[in-house]
């Protein structure tokens, strides 16, 4: 037995630091790619591109709820390798779907299988834009400083976007150290990874090399962004203060701004785009938009799967949502009922606007859904929870199958997660860039009755989800791949 036991300690040693060699030589390639044609190496939605080893690792055995097998680590390395010189054009590389289609009996090289299914990229070394995308934030409170965080992220060689300004109100001398630390301490999500120096001459900050102006300003309209350089650029209003065309239009009277993205539901006849799910809509010529809510970003791409593949007859929504800078800390004065009452004491009962705004996104569920909000004493994530009237009778284990397949496979696996464990809670979600994470263990199923819980990530899953529409916006989506 004793023996028995060590072999099977070194087997299981031996095996891991394998996988650990491999996943460190696979870092410096996905971040190559990144930096020189602007591809992004993924495994079912998961970027590798500043991933640590451990992390590489973990998105390969991810491929288990797809396959049934982890994806092998040496073929990656051997795709990533042969991807180095072959000048690709901008793209998101699926290293699961490509590998897993591999069949050895129909290419017997996998060199001239990876050429077959790249050949449109192959050869064709180009930015996406002729000139960065210059980008904006206009605010800087929770959401301002994670869209700060994910523009940096994400701007590798710089050709797509650049973030070349933050705008506040008028603040104390020396705030911009203040600014500063903020954005690299986060409570809730913990150090910003990178490097952040404060130049005081320029009054910006030097993000990862980035250039970003502080600019101070009362009102959209007095900000003059042209002296800066900043040339067509995209506002993204975080501050939800205005949510009218006529308010966000002040945006447009600033010089050297285009168009503005806004990170509230919208009021009017301003667009609300759940990204994923109606932003082929988007007109193109329109100058104000909004990335509606983090609930509806959350609920409407489950909804959608759901609706299409069995029906949904009429459904109540009810969110168990974390506390926000809205309500009060201690009891005090609000303008709405029971907000007023201290945040981080209580679970308050209040209403969402997620229900309506369904309409918006998905006009065949007009009329068909209810919804309530409860307010909880956690600062970040929250929860929704479907309760459904499908066309049709279903059991768990089909509508759990169904949603698995569309969180790993679809044109909804950015939107959608999908989580099995039995002992998942609201912190280990911190961080998810999903717009939800389908909870299955909790799936109920009563012939055409169905309960889903949905979790959510409303700082930074909600951020992902406006990034993806800044970039949808700026005309800098790649294609994936393999088709």
């Amino acid at each position: 037995m004793q023996s028995t036991t060590g072999d099977k300690l070194q087997t299981y040693l031996k095996t891991w630091t394998s996988r650990e060699e491999i996943a460190e030589q696979i870092v410096p390639l996905t971040g190559a790619l990144y930096r020189k044609y602007g591809v992004v190496a993924t495994v079912y939605g998961i970027s590798l591109v500043h991933k640590n080893p451990i992390e590489i690792i973990k998105a390969h055995r991810y491929t288990r709820k797809l396959h049934g097998e982890i994806l092998p680590l040496e073929k990656s390395l051997q795709v990533l390798e042969l991807l180095q010189d072959l000048s690709l054009a901008p793209a998101r590389i699926n290293l699961g779907a490509l590998i897993f289609g591999h069949d050895p009996a129909v290419h017997p090289s996998l060199e001239d299988y990876v050429r077959a299914k790249l050949g449109d990229l192959i050869g064709r070394p180009q930015p996406m834009r002729k000139k960065p995308q210059d980008v904006v934030l206009y605010g800087f409170g929770r959401i301002g400083r994670l869209m700060a965080r994910i523009l940096i992220d994400k701007t590798g060689g710089g050709d797509k976007f650049r973030l070349r300004a933050i705008v506040t109100r008028p603040g104390q001398p020396g705030d911009i150290h203040k600014r500063a630390s903020l954005l690299r301490r986060d409570s809730v999500h913990g150090p910003f990874m990178g490097s952040i120096v404060v130049d005081e001459d320029a009054h910006a900050l030097v993000i990862n090399g980035n250039l970003v102006h502080l600019i101070h300003a009362q009102a959209p309209e007095q900000a003059d962004y042209a002296a800066y350089g900043i040339e067509d650029a995209i506002v993204i209003d975080n501050t939800g203060r205005w949510r009218d065309r006529e308010g966000l239009g002040q945006h447009l009277q600033a010089k050297g701004v285009s168009r503005v993205i806004l990170t509230a539901p919208g009021k009017g006849d301003i667009p609300n785009i759940v990204y994923g799910v109606n932003h082929e809509t988007l007109d193109p010529n329109e100058r104000i938009v909004s990335a509606a809510s983090c609930t509806t970003n959350a609920i409407v791409p489950v909804l959608k799967a759901v609706n299409d593949r069995y029906g949904i007859e009429s459904g109540h929504l009810e969110t168990i949502h974390a506390y926000t800078n809205d309500q009060n800390l201690i009891d005090n004065f609000h303008k709405k009922a029971r907000r007023g009452r201290g945040a981080p004491l209580n679970m308050v009962i209040t209403e969402t606007g997620a229900a309506k705004a369904v309409a918006k996104a998905l006009p065949e569920l007009s009329g068909k859904l209810t919804g309530n909000a409860i307010r909880v004493p956690t600062p970040n994530v929250s929860l929704a929870v479907l309760n459904l009237q499908l066309g049709r009778e279903i059991s768990s284990q089909d509508i759990n199958d169904f949603l698995r397949e569309v969180s790993m496979d679809s044109p909804l696996h950015y939107q959608i997660d999908y989580t099995m464990s039995p002992d998942v809670v609201s912190s280990d979600l911190v961080g998810n860039r999903h717009a939800c994470i389908v909870d299955a263990t909790a799936t109920i199923v009563h012939g055409r009755r169905c309960t889903l819980y949905a979790w959510y990530d409303n700082e930074y899953g909600y951020s992902c989800q406006v990034m993806r529409l800044l970039q949808e916006m700026a005309g800098v989506v790649p294609p994936r791949y393999p088709r």
